[in-house]
């Protein structure tokens, strides 16, 4: 049942970029950064497909995918700047943030300073919650968003070179598989089942 609404969401990730182009990787990094796991590793590798075919370049989609980022981690950071942690603790669990995730952000951010926005937008899941603690912080706006801009267009030019690349080895590739849009869903299975199962587990263990 779960593998048919996760990939129910693979396949609407697929929808939105085939009709919106750069708007619709815009609209969807935008949510992935609000903290909804909306899964970057299928947004990213699709547009770079897209990338393969002709219809975008890679500049180009790592450039949108970079502003939804800022453009969506602005309300997470503003959360977490009027809220503070009560208010992430309370509705956190409802987008399957732990309180787990929260203490490693905020050790994270405690330990390592700003720069730790910039690191955590290269690492999985992470970079999903990582504006929280930044609001709490009060940390500088502009530095914010400059850390944020760069990590994330530094993390979706990776994953869509790595779509646009698995795209030129289609032929080769295409006894195994039947269609690449399978391909993206099954990552985004794998990655959602992942996320989900992990926040389970910390919910757990707190």
């Amino acid at each position: 049942m779960i593998e048919k609404i996760l990939a129910s969401v693979a396949a609407f990730i697929i929808s939105v970029i085939s009709s919106m182009g750069y708007g619709g990787i815009v609209l969807l990094m935008a949510i992935e950064s609000a903290c909804i796991p909306l899964p970057s590793e299928v947004i990213m590798p699709f547009a770079g497909y897209l990338v393969f075919k002709g219809e975008m370049t890679l500049w180009g989609i790592a450039l949108a995918g970079a502003i939804g980022c800022v453009l969506g981690s602005i309300p997470a950071y503003y959360v977490g700047m009027f809220g503070g942690r009560p208010l992430a603790e309370k509705y956190g669990k409802y987008v399957l943030i732990s309180k787990h995730d929260l203490d490693m952000a905020d050790r994270w951010f405690e330990k390592h300073g700003d720069i730790i926005i910039f690191i955590a937008r290269l690492l999985p899941a992470v970079r999903t919650f990582i504006a929280f603690p930044a609001g709490v912080a009060r940390m500088n706006m502009t530095k914010f968003i400059a850390y944020t801009f760069v990590g994330s267009l530094i993390w979706c030019w990776v994953l869509g070179y790595a779509g646009m690349k698995f795209g030129q080895h289609w032929e080769d590739l295409k006894v195994y598989f039947h269609e690449f849009h399978y391909v993206i869903i099954g990552i985004g299975v794998i990655f959602v089942v992942w996320y989900v199962r992990r926040h389970f587990k910390n919910e757990q263990r707190e």
